[in-house]
C-alpha cells in the first residue's frame, strides 16, 4: 500500500491500535491497523464512513470540539471514548488522540488504542463536584507514580447564563452539548471536568500551555451560533510538588472553594501548595473562631420535627446547629470536617441535646453524627458516659449518621453503632441515596431508620425513575425491619406521594422549619383509615 509522507508524518505521533485520516468534510479516507478489534469493522469498510458512525453519541461532541480546536501543527487527547456498537454486543472504547498536520489538506489524523470500558467515563457528562475531586485526587496519586505534570485550570465564562436563558429548549440542549464537548476536549482524559455553579468550572489537564491560548480555543469554540458573547477568563494551578495526597485535595478543595465563591479576583497562585497557604491564611481567623465556638458553645440548637405518615403523630426532632443567624451551618461543618473540628463539634452538639432530653422526658431527639466522627472510640465513650449519667435519655436520643466524610472501615462504624444501640439509642441513615457509598451503609450497618435523600423526595410525584427507586427503597427497608424518613416534603402533593410510595415518615417544611424551640408540626398528616398504626421507637 502506497503512503503519502504527509500521512506518514501525521502518524508519526501515535503508538496505536488504530490509525484514521479523517478528511475535511468528516469522512474517513484512510484507515490501518486493527479495526475490527476497536470498530467491529475491518479497516478498509472503515474508508469512506463518517467519522461519527463508530463514536458513541455522548462523546461526538467532545471529539468534534478536539478536531476544531486543533491548529495546524498541535496534537489534541489522548481522550478517553465509548465506540458505538456494531450489533455484536460488546462494548468497546479507546483512548483517542488527534493530529493536525499544516501540509496535509485539512485532513486529520488519529490514533485509537484500545482502552477498557470500565475507565471510560458516561458519554456526554460533565462529573459533578464530589466524583470531579475523587477523579482529581486519583489523578494526583497517578501523576507522583509515573511523573506527569497537571494542572487545575479555573475557568469562569461570563455570558453563559444570559445564552442559557435566550435559548429555546432546542437550542440550550445543543448549548449544552457542545459545552461538555468543549470542556471535556481541553480535560485530562477527556472527562476530568465539573461544572460548580455561577459559570465557573473546573478541569484538571496536562500542563504546559497559557492560560491564554485555553482561552481563545474555548471562546472560538462555544462561539459558533450564539446570539451573545460567552467571554471565558482563566486560571491555571500547578498540581505538581505535593507529597501528602490528603494535603493535596485538601489545597484542591480550597481552591474550588475560593474559586466558586469569589472567582479570579486576585493573581493566581502558582500551584495547589501557594492556594493552600493563602486559603489557610485567609481562613485562620475563621477557624480561631469556629474553634471558640465550639469550645465555648458559641452556637444555638434549633428543632425541625418528624411526623408518622400513618397516624400523624410527631415521632421526634431533628437537631440542627445554627452559628449565625438562619445561615446555612454548612460552610462551617465543611470547615470543621476539613480541619478535624467535626468531632468536637458533635461531640458539643450531642451534649446540648442531651441536656435537653434531660430537662424534658417527652421530648425525642435526633443528633447528626459525621461519618468520621464514628470512627472516632473517644466520641462513642464519651457518647455513652452522657447517656448513663442521663439515664432518662434512653430510648429518646437517635443518631443520624451522614455521609459527608466516607467510612473506609464499615466493620468498625458498626460496631460503634452498635454500642451507642446497647445504651437505648437508635441509628438513622442520613441522605440516603446522595453517595455511593448508601447501599454498601444498608448492607453493613445495622439501622433502624433510613432517611431518604430530598432529590428523590423532590421529584417523587412524577413518577418515573424516583418513584421506582422510593418504592423499592421501601420494600427493601420493610424486608430489614428498617422503617424509612422521607425530607424535604413540601406541599400535600409531596406528603400524598411519600404516603403511595408506603414510607414511613416524613420531614419537612409543610410540617414546619426548624425553630429555635420544639414546637408541635403544621399540617399534621391524619390518620389513614385500615392501617396500622406506625410502633414507636
Amino acid at each position: 500500500m502506497k503512503v503519502g509522507s504527509h500521512r506518514l508524518l501525521g502518524f508519526a505521533f501515535a503508538n496505536a491500535d488504530l490509525l484514521l485520516e479523517i478528511a475535511p468534510a468528516g469522512a474517513i479516507a484512510f484507515a490501518v491497523g486493527a479495526g475490527e478489534a476497536l470498530s467491529g469493522s475491518v479497516e478498509t469498510d472503515l474508508v469512506g464512513r463518517d467519522w461519527r458512525e463508530f463514536i458513541e453519541a455522548g462523546d461526538r461532541a467532545m471529539i468534534q470540539a478536539l478536531f476544531d480546536g486543533l491548529e495546524p501543527g498541535q496534537r489534541g487527547g489522548p481522550v478517553l471514548v465509548r465506540l458505538s456498537g456494531h450489533g455484536d454486543g460488546i462494548a468497546r472504547a479507546a483512548a483517542f488522540s488527534a493530529f493536525r498536520l499544516a501540509e496535509n489538506g485539512g485532513a486529520i489524523s488519529c490514533a485509537l488504542a484500545r482502552a477498557r470500558v470500565e475507565d471510560a467515563p458516561a458519554a456526554g457528562q460533565l462529573h459533578d463536584r464530589e466524583s470531579f475531586e475523587t477523579l482529581a485526587a486519583a489523578l494526583l496519586e497517578t501523576a507522583r507514580a509515573t511523573g506527569a505534570e497537571l494542572e487545575l485550570a479555573l475557568v469562569e465564562l461570563a455570558g453563559l447564563s444570559a445564552a442559557r436563558q435566550k435559548a429555546s429548549p432546542d437550542e440550550r440542549n445543543r448549548l449544552e452539548a457542545r459545552l461538555s464537548g468543549v470542556l471535556r476536549a481541553q480535560a485530562h482524559g477527556g472527562h476530568a471536568a465539573t461544572e460548580l455553579g455561577d459559570n465557573r468550572f473546573a478541569l484538571v489537564r496536562n500542563r504546559g500551555e497559557a492560560a491564554e491560548a485555553l482561552v481563545r480555543r474555548v471562546a472560538r469554540l462555544l462561539a459558533n451560533g450564539l446570539d451573545g458573547p460567552i467571554a471565558p477568563v482563566a486560571d491555571l494551578i500547578s498540581m505538581k510538588g505535593e507529597v501528602d495526597p490528603k494535603r493535596a485535595i485538601r489545597a484542591l478543595r480550597y481552591s474550588l472553594d475560593s474559586f466558586l465563591r469569589e472567582g479570579l479576583a486576585g493573581p493566581a497562585a502558582a500551584n495547589l501548595s501557594e492556594a493552600l497557604s493563602r486559603a489557610m491564611q485567609r481562613t485562620l481567623s475563621e477557624v480561631g473562631a469556629l474553634g471558640e465556638a465550639i469550645r465555648e458553645r458559641k452556637f444555638r440548637l434549633v428543632y425541625q420535627p418528624v411526623v408518622r405518615l400513618k397516624d400523624g403523630a410527631l415521632h421526634h426532632y431533628e437537631t440542627l446547629v445554627r452559628f449565625d443567624e438562619d445561615e446555612s451551618p454548612f460552610p462551617q461543618i465543611r470547615m470543621a470536617e476539613e480541619l478535624d473540628l467535626i468531632e468536637p463539634l458533635d461531640l458539643a452538639v450531642l451534649e446540648q441535646a442531651v441536656l435537653t432530653l434531660a430537662k424534658d422526658d417527652k421530648l425525642k431527639l435526633a443528633v447528626n453524627v459525621s461519618g468520621r466522627t464514628i470512627m472516632s472510640p473517644a466520641y462513642v465513650n464519651a457518647a455513652c458516659r452522657m447517656i448513663q449519667a442521663h439515664p432518662a435519655v434512653r430510648g429518646r436520643l437517635l443518631f443520624e449518621l451522614t455521609e459527608s466524610a466516607a467510612i473506609d472501615d464499615l466493620r468498625t462504624a458498626d460496631r460503634h453503632l452498635q454500642a451507642l444501640r446497647g445504651e437505648g439509642c437508635h441509628i438513622c441513615l442520613d441522605d440516603f441515596g446522595a453517595g455511593a457509598a448508601s447501599l454498601a451503609y444498608l448492607q453493613q450497618l445495622g439501622l433502624d431508620i433510613v432517611k431518604i435523600d430530598g432529590r428523590y423526595i423532590r421529584d417523587l410525584q412524577g413518577g418515573g425513575r424516583e418513584a421506582t427507586f422510593v418504592k423499592h427503597l421501601v420494600k427493601l427497608c420493610g424486608e430489614l425491619g428498617i422503617r424509612t424518613l422521607a425530607e424535604m416534603v413540601e406541599t400535600p402533593e409531596a406528603e400524598a406521594a411519600v404516603r403511595k410510595a408506603g414510607v414511613d415518615l416524613a420531614q419537612g417544611w409543610r410540617y414546619g422549619p426548624a425553630a429555635d424551640m420544639p414546637l408541635p408540626p403544621l399540617n399534621r398528616p391524619k390518620a389513614v383509615a385500615g392501617m396500622r398504626p406506625a410502633l414507636s421507637r
